[in-house]
C-alpha cells in the first residue's frame, strides 16, 4: 500500500486521468474528490461490499436457481434441432 501524505487542495494522480484532490479536512474527517473518465466505476468500499452480498444471497436463493433452472431449460428445448 503506498500512503501519501496531503494538505488541502493537493492531489495525486493515478494511471495519468484520475485525480483524486483532498478538498477538506474537518477533525478526523477528509473529504476527498475524484476526477475520472465516466467509464470508471467508483464504489465507497462498504457499498461494494454490500452489492457482492447481495448478488451472493441472489445467487443463492432457492426461487432464482428454480427460475434459472427453468428458463435454461425452454431454451434448450427451443435450441435442439428439430427432426
Amino acid at each position: 500500500m503506498l500512503i501519501l501524505s496531503r494538505k488541502k487542495g493537493q492531489s495525486i494522480i493515478i494511471d495519468e486521468n484520475i485525480e483524486i484532490v483532498v478538498v477538506s479536512v474537518e477533525g478526523e474527517q477528509v473529504k476527498i474528490g475524484i476526477n475520472a473518465p465516466p467509464q470508471v466505476k467508483i464504489f465507497r468500499s462498504e457499498v461494494l461490499e454490500s452489492i457482492r452480498e447481495s448478488n451472493k444471497a441472489a445467487i443463492a436463493s432457492p426461487q432464482q436457481l428454480s427460475a434459472i433452472k427453468g428458463l435454461a431449460s425452454i431454451v434448450d428445448k427451443k435450441n435442439k434441432p428439430m427432426e
